[in-house]
C-alpha cells in the first residue's frame, strides 16, 4: 500500500520507483567523488567537526586563535597568556601556541627577545591540567585548508568594554567557521578589555607548570634558602648552656620571602597612583617593610627573610641593615645563588624567583604589585583547597601578607584574594583583599 492506495496504477509505480531512486542517490552518493556530489574536502570539513568536540567538551581541535607576542614582565605575559586563552575559549577555538618574551619591554620593541612558550612552561602538562576548559595547538597542527581571518581589536576611548565583548561575540557566530585561524592584530592581549571572573583566570594559571630545567633551578635556591636557615638554628641552640638538640632539624626549615618594591621607579610609579587614586597605602619605605614583617605573629626566630629584589639594589648593602634580631634577610647575591640567575633571560630569573616566593612558608609583597598579586591569588587557592576560606585570627599554610597596609600588632595585613571577583582587574588596584 502506498499512502492508502494501491500500487496497480502505473502513476503511483512511477512516483515510487522515482522516490526509490532519490534515496538511494542521497545514501549512496557521497561515497564518490565527483558527480555533483560532495568532494572529499567538504567530507573532511564534516567529519573534523564531528571529531572536534569530542575530548575537550566544546573546545574545537580543527579551529584556532592567533594573538600578537605577548610582552611586558612575566606577570603581565602570564595575564596577557590567559586572557588569550579565555578569548580562544569565547570563540570555541585552540589557541595557538604563543611566543612569549625573554626581555623586559616598554618602548623598545626593536630589542625584544622572543621565547617559545613550551621554554618556559610545559605544553603537554598545560593541556591534560586544562583539559576541556582551553587548549593549546602548535602551529603544525594547521592544515591550511580554509585561510587566515586577521579580526583588528579596538583601541582608544570610544572602544569600550561592551563594545570589545560584542566583537567577540560576533567573531563566534558560524558565520566565521569558514576560517581556519582567526588572527587577532594590534595591541598585546594584557591591555585587551577583561570578560572574565577572577576563578577562571585561576583555572588557567594553576596549568602553567615550569619545565624542569628551570624548576629545578628554583628547588636549588629554596634548598641553599633553607640550609643557611638550619646553620642559623643549629649556632642558636649550640649557644644555649643546656639545650636539647632540636629534632626539628631534620625537617625543612622554615623561610619568609618578602617582595621588597622600593626601586625608583617603582617609587615614582606608586606615587602617582596614591595621588590618582587617592590613596596612601601603596608606597612602602624600606623601614616600613622591616617593622611590619617584624611585628607578624606567631614568626619562630632565627628566620631567614629572603627579599626579592631587583638586580639594581643588589648593590646595596643597606637593604640587608636593620632588621629585627633574630631575622637574617637574604638576597640571590648574599646566598650566593647570583649565577644562577645570571645564566638566564630576565622572564627566566623572574620565573625562579616567583617560584621562590611562592613556595616560601609565609609571603609577604605589596599588594598593589602583579607579582606579588598573582603570588597570593596562587596560595590563596592552595588554601582554598585545603577547605580555608578566611586566614584572620588563625594558623593557615600559606599565609600570605600586604605590608603596604596595616594590620594587627602594626604587623601587615593578612592577605587572602577574593576569588567572587568579576574581573581580574581587580587584583591590579590591591581592593582584592578579604577583609576580616
Amino acid at each position: 500500500m502506498f499512502f492508502g492506495r494501491n500500487l496497480n496504477s502505473i502513476t503511483c509505480k512511477g512516483l515510487a520507483l522515482i522516490m526509490i531512486a532519490l534515496f538511494l542517490r542521497v545514501v549512496l552518493l557521497p561515497s564518490f567523488s565527483g558527480h555533483g556530489g560532495i568532494d572529499k574536502n567538504n567530507l573532511d570539513l564534516i567529519h573534523s567537526r564531528s571529531l572536534s568536540l569530542d575530548s575537550d567538551n566544546g573546545i574545537r581541535k580543527d579551529k584556532f586563535l592567533e594573538v600578537p607576542q605577548i610582552v611586558w614582565g612575566l606577570n603581565n605575559q602570564k595575564i596577557a597568556f590567559a586572557r588569550a586563552c579565555l578569548t580562544a575559549r569565547m570563540l570555541n577555538r585552540t589557541l595557538l601556541m604563543p611566543s612569549l618574551s625573554a626581555s623586559l619591554f616598554y618602548k623598545e620593541i626593536d630589542r625584544l627577545q622572543p621565547i617559545s612558550f613550551d621554554k618556559v612552561f610545559q605544553f603537554d602538562k598545560f593541556n591534560a591540567l586544562c583539559n576541556g576548559f582551553v587548549q593549546l595547538g602548535r602551529y603544525s597542527d594547521l592544515r591550511n585548508r580554509t585561510g587566515v581571518y586577521e579580526l583588528q581589536k579596538g583601541s582608544g576611548r570610544k572602544w569600550t568594554v561592551e563594545r570589545d565583548l560584542d566583537q567577540l561575540k560576533d567573531f563566534s557566530e558560524d558565520s566565521f567557521d569558514g576560517y581556519e585561524v582567526i588572527r587577532i592584530v594590534g595591541k598585546n592581549p594584557f591591555l585587551w578589555h577583561d570578560h572574565w571572573p577572577v576563578k577562571d583566570y585561576v583555572r588557567v594559571f594553576e596549568c602553567l607548570v615550569l619545565v624542569d630545567e628551570i624548576a629545578k633551578e628554583a628547588d636549588k635556591v629554596v634548598s641553599k634558602i633553607r640550609e643557611v636557615g638550619k646553620e642559623m638554628r643549629s649556632k642558636s641552640q649550640s649557644s644555649q648552656s643546656g639545650a636539647d638538640p632540636d629534632s626539628s632539624l631534620s625537617q625543612p626549615v622554615p623561610y619568609v620571602a618578602v617582595h621588597m618594591r622600593i626601586e625608583i621607579d617603582w617609587m615614582i610609579h606608586c606615587k602617582k597612583l596614591e595621588q590618582r587614586l587617592n590613596v596612601s597605602e601603596i608606597c612602602s619605605s624600606k623601614q616600613e617593610i622591616m617593622e611590619r614583617v617584624g611585628n607578624i605573629a606567631g614568626l619562630k626566630s632565627p628566620l631567614v627573610i629572603y627579599l626579592a629584589v631587583a638586580d639594581s639594589l643588589l648593590e646595596d648593602s643597606s637593604i640587608l641593615a636593620g632588621w629585627k634580631e633574630g631575622l637574617l634577610p637574604v638576597e640571590k647575591k648574599k646566598l650566593g645563588v647570583d649565577g644562577i640567575y645570571s645564566k638566564y633571560p630576565y622572564l627566566i630569573q623572574s620565573a625562579i624567583d616567583y617560584e621562590v616566593c611562592s613556595r616560601a612558608d609565609v609571603f609577604v609583597g605589596n599588594s598593589f604589585s602583579t607579582f606579588s598579586s598573582l603570588i597570593a591569588l596562587e596560595r590563596t587557592q592552595k588554601m582554598i583547597r585545603m577547605g580555608v576560606t578566611r586566614s584572620c585570627g588563625v594558623s593557615v599554610r600559606w599565609p600570605s601578607y600586604a605590608y603596604n597596609i596595616l594590620g594587627e600588632s602594626n604587623g601587615p595585613h593578612k592577605w587572602m584574594t577574593n576569588m567572587s571577583d568579576s574581573s581580574l582587574k581587580a587584583i591590579s588596584y590591591g581592593s582584592n583583599i578579604i577583609s576580616c
